[in-house]
């Protein structure tokens, strides 16, 4: 805290005792609002009791003027010491950042600004700390991320992109629900972590004695309700994976995960899409979205292309003909920023090419589907086409949006496949998937044929508010602590 800003505090502190020597209560219970600023502004004439922060004050003799700020607007104070009598004293102890309840009057001042023309007003919460300048704004990035309430507060712009977020999300529950989907919770806290090839967090549950992992993925709990008789279930919850974090990833992430017994991977792509549009529609009324500095329509039929296919389009590389060594020859010559560890197989080869050498040229609403079956230890083998495997994921703008697949449901199959991905090349051996033996005896007991998709919420959000920095949509990110602490003495 600069001095300036120590002096500030301390000019609001001695306020406040001064208040309190007046018999004020700067912190009352409750305040009966019966309008939002929004209301006001369109209740000329009419009497309405408002309530928020005070933006800006400035006195002139007898009257004065401030901004005064609810989730639904701002409107102006008009302060006259005619129609508050002995009160109107009282102004001088208010400051930038307080909160006041008041009750008047929309009027119309001589400048044609729409005010309110407070009768009685009362400070409801004082504050202790200084503002950031409103005009300025708070425009330093980490402390917006770890004083995220000023940032809410001060950027207009932000309150909107979460605002996005929760329709986002309750666009998604919309649509599922009325799919006839099942909203389901499963548990945080695993003995075995699996579902996806990530890095686990571990901690330990001292009632049981036991060590435990928080989920990856909530994929192999799904999996066990549809098992258990659930055809049509999604879950919205967080993930976690101790990884790296850059501009699209986060250790701790939010997820959407549906299931549905009966449907394969067409079939789930062809939800998936139709979220997509729903969302579009909820959000913005029109299918156009702009990513990045592209304008997109998402309201299109989506072509399906196989991975391997649009690999020899973009490149000219038949993957299907070439070798294990032929394409480690060609990773390792057209892709300098590759680490390559050693025992990669062919099908690791095929995804890795893809994945450095592909999304980015995906700009339409596009489905790549058919992987190597050793990337995709979940899946079903394909019906056509031996190594693959019926799993697809979606791009749009060059970004990936969603991954799923149609189910593996053959038990002896996925025993096979958790032995060899847990043996396969990878620079982490904790990113494998482990033998689950309580899913392979769930599976044991009949999975019917299921398709199923993973969405990142925080991705999604990313997409449909243009912003490609994955902090900027989480509200709390987590940061390293700061070692200096405000203490009063």
């Amino acid at each position: 805290m600069t001095d300036t800003q120590s002096d500030l505090r301390q000019a609001k502190i001695d306020k406040l005792k001064k208040l309190k020597d007046l018999g004020i209560n700067p912190y009352p219970s409750s305040f009966d609002k019966k309008n939002t600023v929004d209301q006001a502004l369109n209740s000329l004439g009419k009497i309405v009791k408002i309530a928020g922060r005070l933006f800006s004050f400035r006195e002139h003799g007898n009257i004065a003027f401030a901004n005064l700020k609810d989730e639904t607007g701002k409107i102006q104070i008009f302060f006259r010491k005619d129609l508050l009598e002995d009160d109107y004293k009282n102004i001088k102890l208010l400051d930038l950042g307080d909160f006041i309840g008041i009750e008047g009057e929309v009027v119309k001042t001589t400048s044609g600004e729409i005010s309110v023309a407070p009768t009685s007003f009362i400070l409801l919460t004082k504050s202790i700390l200084p503002l950031p300048n409103e005009w300025f704004g708070l425009k330093d990035t980490e402390l917006r991320y770890r004083q995220r309430y000023l940032d809410l507060m001060l950027n207009p712009e932000v309150r909107e992109r979460f605002n996005i977020r929760t329709k986002v999300v309750s666009g998604i529950r919309e649509y599922l629900d009325k799919l006839g989907f099942w909203e389901v919770e499963t548990p945080t806290l695993q003995s075995l972590y699996g579902g996806a090839n990530a890095k686990p967090f571990k901690t330990h549950l001292n009632a049981l004695g036991e060590d435990v992992y928080l989920r990856i993925a909530d994929e192999l709990y799904l999996k066990r309700l549809v098992i258990g008789g659930y055809e049509k279930v999604y879950e919205i919850c967080k993930d976690f994976r101790n990884e790296g974090i850059d501009h699209t990833h986060f250790p701790e992430f939010t997820m959407i995960e549906w299931y549905e017994a009966y449907a394969d991977y067409k079939k789930v792509m062809d939800v998936a899409e139709g979220l997509f549009k729903h969302l579009a529609k909820k959000i913005y009324g029109k299918t156009q979205i702009q990513i990045e500095d592209k304008k997109i329509d998402i309201g299109t039929e989506w072509p399906r292309i196989e991975m391997a296919q649009i690999i020899k389009e973009k490149l000219g590389l038949d993957v299907e003909k070439e070798t294990k060594e032929s394409l480690l020859g060609y990773v390792k010559k057209k892709m300098f920023d590759v680490k390559i560890i050693g025992g990669e197989t062919k099908g690791q080869l095929i995804f890795i090419v893809f994945e450095h050498e592909i999304p980015h040229l995906l700009i339409k609403p596009t489905w790549i589907i058919d992987y190597p079956e050793d990337v995709s230890p979940l899946s079903k083998t394909h019906r056509s086409k031996p190594g693959w495997v019926e799993r697809f994921e979606g791009y749009i703008g060059g970004k990936e949006i969603a991954d799923g697949w149609s189910e593996l449901t053959d038990p002896q199959i996925q025993r096979e496949r958790f032995v060899t991905d847990s043996a396969v090349a990878r620079l982490d051996k904790e990113e494998a998937q482990h033998i689950d033996e309580d899913f392979l005896t769930a599976m044991e007991y009949g999975m019917p044929p299921t398709g199923g998709i993973g969405i990142g919420i925080d991705r999604l959000v990313m997409f449909f508010t243009n912003t490609w920095i994955i902090k900027e949509v989480m509200l709390f990110p987590t940061l390293k602590p700061q070692k200096k602490i405000l203490k009063d003495k």
